[in-house]
């Protein structure tokens, strides 16, 4: 697999593997509606944010699309989006690798580019995610060729892409999604007595159908309608999607042995349909020697409303960009992106009630879609709009903002989330834990240092942390035992030991790791009773 080699590349994936572990402070009077949703607005740096969330939510995200800066050389009011290449992708490097922690293994990542470090980028993913997980690139068109960029020289750019990875493809979960599109005019017969059994069905042409609804011609019918001619005519199609149909030819070859009957027997008698029913399937239908299609396969309920519809593919051009500004009630120049185009990557690759994450979440359109979709999120934010910006568009939210998708969602307001800053490191600068630091954090810290995986456990008042893989983690921290002396109850003795015994699953014989401030056990007796001991803060902070 190709490495991508940048000026400071090593310097910089250090730099990423040193920083910190960071606790997350609540500002509770900045959070707003329901506290217990699981939504989560963060202020500060998305690097140490990232590290701080690994403890607590690796493994556990679903979905992740973030927006991070295009590298267009361009000043922007709330970003300095003018970095040169080597710095951008010392930027992107250390946070992809926390973000694929944090990813679900059935989940998805989708990163929202222009042309302008595209490349660069996906080699990046294809270094971090692996080649084989590369799901796909797809081309969202945001603009038109008009204004003065249509004057310029060159290629006028009226798109950008959203490169998509999942974690593990041979788990990864997606659904199929659709998009509304104009009516088929292929289809152009009309079943008229679609009700009565398939034998007896008569057709006539779908013009002759259209005329005997309205009691008028076609030739009139246009001239009545004039521009609203065809959505009259698709919402007849729609509404009567059963009894339109088109056929075609159809070899024997692509069709099942058992349907080949019907086939042939349509090529026998002209005038009359044939079927083959398919248990578990949708009937096949045989009519003049051609397989028959129902307008019905084309329609469905997207947004509210009952359409023509076809799979979503990699070209995105039917998410219009119109009243952006409006959005959210938010102003965020050229930065701000459609909660429509959020809300396709949420549909794509995650359900009610997964988490999803945005780690540069600009003006918070990904929290405001979240939100809107029933998905819990957690959104980072370094700058002073984490308060200006994303937290009085979720207040808006919360209290039922009716723009975005709003509509299309049907959202009426509800909810709410809990705003944290970034506060002191788990550790401080001479190595040492933090004498204000609570067992549920350190326990927290340790067990994912070992597992690597969140612990789940946080109202655990015992020593014993878990089990993984047959091995037991145990913490003697923060007087858990009760005794804080300063040679009690965080030093491992025959007595420590022995409560840590005691609160193992009964019957349990295998090795257990135990962490705490020194051993008074001998080695020889660490052997025999399988233990192995990890001196706090040396070894957490050695593995973090």
């Amino acid at each position: 697999m190709p490495t991508l080699r940048w000026l400071t590349r090593d310097d910089d994936i250090r730099a990423a593997e040193t920083v910190p572990y960071r606790l997350l402070e609540e500002v509770p009077e900045l959070g707003f509606g329901d506290r217990d949703t699981g939504n989560m607005l963060i202020q500060g740096d998305n690097l140490d944010a990232l590290k701080a969330l690994l403890p607590f939510y690796a493994g556990q995200v679903q979905c992740i699309y973030i927006d991070p800066p295009f590298n267009t050389g361009q000043a922007f009011e709330h970003y300095d989006d003018n970095l040169e290449h080597s710095i951008w992708l010392g930027l992107m490097h250390g946070r992809l690798h926390h973000l694929r922690e944090l990813l679900h293994e059935t989940g998805t990542i989708a990163i929202h580019l222009d042309a302008e470090e595209i490349a660069y980028c996906t080699v990046l993913m294809d270094e971090i995610f692996g080649r084989k997980n590369r799901v796909g690139l797809c081309t969202f068109k945001q603009s038109s060729v008009s204004g003065p960029k249509s004057i310029n020289p060159g290629i006028v750019s009226i798109c950008s892409y959203v490169l998509i990875y999942s974690k593990n493809k041979s788990r990864w979960k997606s659904n199929k999604v659709y998009r509304a599109r104009g009516r088929d005019d292929r289809y152009s017969n009309f079943i008229h007595n679609v009700d009565q059994p398939y034998t007896e069905w008569k057709t006539i042409p779908l013009s002759q159908a259209i005329e005997n609804q309205f009691g008028e011609s076609i030739k009139e019918l246009k001239k009545k309608f004039n521009v609203n001619y065809e959505n009259k005519i698709h919402d007849f199609v729609i509404s009567h999607c059963k009894s339109v149909v088109r056929t075609a030819r159809v070899k024997e070859k692509d069709i099942a042995d058992e349907a080949k009957d019907a086939l042939r027997a349509s090529e026998m008698d002209g005038s009359k349909f044939f079927c083959f029913e398919r248990p578990g399937q949708t009937t096949q239908f045989f009519y003049k020697g051609e397989q028959v299609a129902i307008y019905e396969k084309k329609v469905r309920t997207i947004d509210g409303l009952r359409v023509t519809a076809e799979r979503v593919s990699e070209m995105w051009d039917d998410l219009l960009s119109n009243n952006l500004h409006k959005e959210g009630g938010v102003s965020f120049p050229k930065g701000k992106k459609p909660e429509a185009l959020v809300k396709r990557v949420f549909e794509m690759f995650s359900d009610p009630g997964d988490l999803v994450l945005d780690s540069f979440l600009g003006s918070g359109t990904t929290a405001a879609a979240a939100h809107k979709m029933d998905r819990r999120y957690i959104g980072l934010e370094i700058g002073v709009q984490a308060e200006t910006h994303c937290r009085p568009r979720l207040v808006r939210v919360v209290d039922g903002d009716q723009t975005g998708i709003s509509k299309a969602v049907d959202w009426k307001g509800g909810g709410g989330f809990r705003f944290y800053r970034l506060g002191a490191s788990v550790f401080d600068e001479t190595g040492q834990i933090r004498p204000d630091i609570e067992f549920p954090v350190l326990a927290a810290h340790v067990w994912f240092s070992e597992v690597r995986s969140p612990w789940s456990n946080p109202d655990n008042l015992s020593p014993v942390l878990g089990i993984h893989h047959g091995r037991a983690y145990a913490l003697l921290y923060n007087g858990i035992l009760g005794d804080k002396t300063a040679s009690g109850g965080n030093v491992l003795t025959r007595r420590t030991l022995a409560v840590i015994r005691a609160a193992l699953p009964e019957g349990f014989i295998g090795p257990v790791t135990i962490y705490g401030e020194r051993s008074a056990l001998a080695d020889a007796s660490l052997v025999r009773e399988q233990i192995t001991f990890k001196q706090t803060p040396y070894d957490v902070k050695a593995r973090a």
